[in-house]
């Protein structure tokens, strides 16, 4: 196989994000399969149109189920708002096709439940959007820990914040409707959630706190809508490794724009990262000599793969959209039938299982077994 054909719903922000992905795998890594981008959906077809001209597909449609149906297309990229994911990714599973699916994997467990389904039915390849675990800085923290230089983990605390809901006078849009899910729950706890899984293994209990800071918001007719969702949230938990944690979310945090901060305590020193300065992380060491001990920050560079396979020299730094690219290499490799690091959607129904029990704790005012 030297190519494969790709499809893409939706071309909003992570659809662009998707688009770069494919075009740039290639020129990146050098091996597997070129993408070949064949077919993008959209919900007009002049909307479409113009985006597969912009993206670089051969085809375009208002109808998704058309994408779907095309033969030449392999792999479907999902990319359109969380209500839409479960429908779109089990019809793709069902007509044999590889998915790459945006996260959270959807709003309602019952779904999850069912693409994970389809995604074992079909024996094809199935990915979700979390990139972040793809950071060689993640990697690199991930390594120090199998290696035990901080010693046994007991406790971590993560943050993840930004300010694209803080203004009170803001339009309601999506994101304020009970359609799209919890709010900042699964909107963004999934991203800490999927760090701590690839770090730590994952969750075992939970007890969360949900809050809503504007009950409503202007809508275009100039009314004001019911907020239906909780835009910041507060859970306890406990970790499969024993140790405690802290998640604290906020997408109304004036000034905060795009931050997961991370701190894990170890019984011989602490590691800290904050994803607004991805490319860099602290670790702290108990056991340096008491005159120089204290925290260092290290700066990713081409020891740090695959760093190396986008620029040669240290310090320039990676982006996000970086970080897509090496998912979307994961992604073939998986194809290829190779060992890769993603989240599959097997893998990602925990990571909604642990997001539900959050919610139930918060309906039910107790701790909540994941």
């Amino acid at each position: 196989m030297t190519t494969i054909g790709v499809g893409l719903i939706g071309t909003g922000y992570m659809g662009k994000c998707h688009a770069l992905a494919w075009n740039g795998v290639k020129p990146v890594f050098g091996d597997g399969q070129r993408p070949r981008l064949v077919h993008l959906a959209e919900v007009s077809a002049e909307l479409a149109q113009r985006r597969a001209e912009e993206f670089g597909f051969e085809k375009s449609t208002s109808d998704w189920r058309a994408l779907i149906a095309d033969p030449e297309v392999e792999v479907v990229s999902v990319t359109t708002p969380n209500a839409f994911h479960a429908e779109m990714a089990i019809a793709a599973l069902e007509a044999g096709k590889h998915v790459w699916c945006e996260k959270p994997m959807a709003v309602g467990f019952g779904e999850a439940e069912r693409m994970a389904a389809a995604a074992r039915a079909s024996g094809t390849v199935t990915a979700l959007g979390y990139n972040y675990i793809q950071n060689p800085v993640i990697r690199q923290i991930r390594q120090l820990l199998d290696e035990g230089a901080i010693g046994a983990v007991n406790h971590v605390r993560f943050e993840m914040d930004e300010d694209f809901m803080a203004d009170p006078e803001a339009l309601f849009y999506w994101k304020s409707e009970a359609s799209s899910g919890y709010g900042a729950l699964d909107d963004f706890g999934v991203h800490p959630l999927s760090l701590m899984q690839f770090l730590f293994g994952g969750v075992t209990k939970v007890m969360a706190q949900l809050s809503m800071p504007y009950a409503d918001r202007p809508s275009r007719d100039g009314a004001r809508r019911t907020v239906e969702t909780w835009d910041i949230a507060s859970v306890l938990m406990e970790l499969t490794n024993g140790a405690s944690g802290v998640m604290a979310l906020n997408r109304s945090a004036w000034g905060r724009k795009g931050r997961i901060a991370m701190q894990v305590f170890g019984s011989k020193g602490t590691i800290a990262y904050d994803q607004e300065r991805m490319n860099e992380f602290q670790l702290y060491r108990a056991d340096d000599p008491a005159g120089t001990q204290g925290f260092r920050t290290v700066l990713t560079g081409p020891v740090h793969p695959p760093y190396d396979r986008f620029i040669p020299a240290p310090g320039h730094g990676l982006g996000f959209n970086e970080l897509k690219i090496i998912e979307c290499h994961e992604l073939l490799r998986a194809i290829r039938g190779e060992p890769a690091q993603i989240v599959g959607f097997e893998a990602g129904l925990e990571i909604e299982r642990a997001v539900h029990a959050m919610a139930q704790s918060q309906r039910e005012g107790r701790w909540v077994a994941v």
